[in-house]
């Protein structure tokens, strides 16, 4: 139990550990993502680190390498010196004439070249040599200390034996009681008399040099680290001086670019930074000219619109008089001035069209329009659009298809502002259908309502469906209008939508016919997050057919369905004329 109770504990804590370090990585990432300084900072200190560590290595390896050279110079001219005392001390020397008295005088002079005096450490060993076979008496191996002869190594040994009239050198690995040390050995061969050749080795254990190969590592990595702290500090002192500005003027742009056209950055200097700053400032400059000379001409235009239209109307009203009474009295008139009657009051229907969408756009344009919302019923509103266009589809033998739900669509809306826009919709339909059924839907979700338009006329190029709300722009100018259009519906169809915060779309494919997609959010506070009506009509019916070859299988079932369905959608057909 107290086991199983452990594990959980680490399991927690491994938990909560790797919690923290995700999180701090992430944090890390924010950052890097986020400042240009901790970048930059944290770049330099890399490239610092790299950079030290290949300089700090070559700078260790080359001390060290020096260290060792110089001891093992030092190492060589002492030793051959002393190793010339000892070879005229064994030459001048009587007490050979025994084991014993050879063995007492080798070892004191042994001990004699011994050294013990802090750092300047020096064992001194004397071994039989393993091609001494000339001796009468016969040494056992002679050692100053606990380093002895088992240290020295093999290869020094019959180099000494190989080459006695050279003195030879190598370093080695060596152990003072818990310590392991490197030394540097040189080893001759000293004539003993009557027990033949022998070499002599001195061993010098590095001590001094470990100690300054030490300091120089620990003054390396301390050195260094705060060589990279300093760094660091340095990059990001010009970071700040540098990003700073950049950041300000960032600000600055936000700030313009929210409408505050008076920002702007402050210049002092001649460095790259003021001219930064003042190439800046003067494009705001002349931005805010640019966008206030726009706003005037804006102002100009919407009350010269709005002034012609005015004005015009009083003329208007006196031709529509006169020409109402020429109509009424066309029956007294030949068959050529009675048509022009005929051409006259088209044209002045025609013209007072235009003055009454002039007047609305000037109403949009000078932000004068205003909703009259109220909770309404959009299936409502499309039959009275649709009834409206019974006349001109009958007469230009098209086919109106409804599809709705049976229950209402209620929707906050202005009535008077969706009719209009759906009436353009389906003139428009009608107008480019050519003769082919019109189709009208409506959908419905939780935050939306939509009503789609469908032709299968001529349809729109690539890239005409941005251009269809315009105003005055037509797909065809060459083209000729039998519905009377004013080239301002579209345009005053996607301000209405604008106005209930919904959206107004096209699509069109050449030879497929054109879509218009009306979506309006259910609430007039809330916010439209998908349409319930797809936008692409092909992309539809390729659903609907990929549903329909899933449950093909089950003809009960689709018939059961279509019945449903027939239930749930109203349909009103205008039925083509003969």
């Amino acid at each position: 139990m107290n086991g199983r109770a452990a594990t959980s504990g680490l399991a927690s804590l491994a938990s909560r550990v790797g919690s923290w370090l995700r999180g701090a990585w992430h944090r890390v990432l924010h950052l890097w993502r986020a400042s240009l300084g901790f970048r930059v900072v944290m770049v330099t200190m890399l490239l610092g680190i790299l950079v030290l560590t290949a300089v700090g290595t070559y700078l260790y390896g080359s001390i060290a390498q020096g260290l060792v050279d110089s001891r093992q110079r030092i190492a060589a001219e002492d030793s051959l010196r002393d190793a010339s005392d000892a070879q005229r001390a064994f030459d001048t020397t009587d007490q050979n004439d025994s084991t014993g008295a050879l063995t007492q005088f080798a070892t004191s002079l042994v001990k004699q070249y011994r050294r013990d005096a802090g750092n300047e450490t020096r064992y001194v060993v004397l071994s039989r040599l393993a091609n001494n076979n000339d001796g009468r008496v016969i040494m056992n191996a002679i050692e100053s200390g606990t380093v002895g002869v088992r240290f020295i190594p093999d290869e020094l040994r019959a180099e000494v034996a190989a080459q006695p009239d050279h003195q030879h050198l190598q370093v080695a690995t060596i152990e003072e009681g818990s310590d392991t040390i490197s030394a540097v050995i040189v080893g001759q061969r000293i004539d003993t008399g009557v027990a033949g050749d022998y070499g002599l080795y001195f061993i010098y254990p590095m001590h001094r040099e470990r100690e300054i190969i030490s300091f120089v590592g620990q003054t390396f990595l301390i050195g260094g680290a705060a060589l990279i702290l300093l760094v660091g500090a340095i990059a990001f002192v010009v970071t700040r001086l540098v990003a700073d500005p950049v950041r300000r003027a960032a600000i600055v742009a936000e700030k313009f670019a929210e409408g505050n056209l008076n920002e702007r950055m402050r210049a002092k200097g001649e460095d790259d930074l003021a001219r930064l700053g003042n190439s800046f400032n003067a494009m705001a400059a002349s931005i805010q000219q640019q966008i206030a000379q726009l706003e005037n001409l804006s102002r100009v235009q919407q009350r010269f619109v709005s002034d012609v239209s005015h004005e015009l109307r009083t003329p208007l009203t006196t031709i529509r008089m006169a020409g109402d009474l020429i109509h009424d009295s066309r029956g007294d008139f030949e068959p050529t001035v009675a048509r022009s009657a005929e051409l006259l009051r088209g044209e002045l229907d025609r013209f007072e069209e235009l003055l009454a969408d002039l007047l609305e756009i000037s109403r949009f344009d000078a932000g004068a329009a205003v909703l009259d919302v109220e909770a309404s019923d959009l299936c409502a509103s499309v039959e009275r659009a649709v009834d409206a266009h019974r006349t001109l589809a009958a007469r230009k033998g098209t086919q109106l298809r409804v599809e709705a739900p049976a229950e209402p669509v209620i929707a906050d809306m202005d009535s008077r502002r969706i009719e209009r826009i759906l009436r353009n919709l389906i003139s428009n339909a009608i107008e480019h259908g050519e003769g082919k059924p019109v189709e009208v839907t409506v959908g419905a979700n939780d935050t939306a309502v939509a009503v789609t338009v469908r032709d299968h006329g001529v349809g729109l190029r690539p890239g005409e469906a941005a251009l269809v709300f315009t105003r005055f722009w037509r797909a065809d100018p060459a083209r000729a209008r039998t519905t009377g259009g004013t080239g301002l519906g579209l345009a005053i169809a996607l301000e209405d939508a604008r106005l209930h915060a919904g959206r107004l779309e096209a699509w069109g494919a050449r030879g497929e016919g054109s879509c218009f997609r009306l979506t309006l959010p259910r609430k007039a506070d809330a916010t439209i997050t998908s349409s319930p009506l797809p936008l692409s009509p092909l992309a539809a019916e390729a659903a609907r057919a990929r549903s329909a070859d899933g449950r093909g299988g089950d003809d009960g079932g689709a018939a059961s369905r279509a019945d449903d369905e027939t239930v749930r959608l109203r349909r009103i057909v205008v039925e083509r004329t003969p």
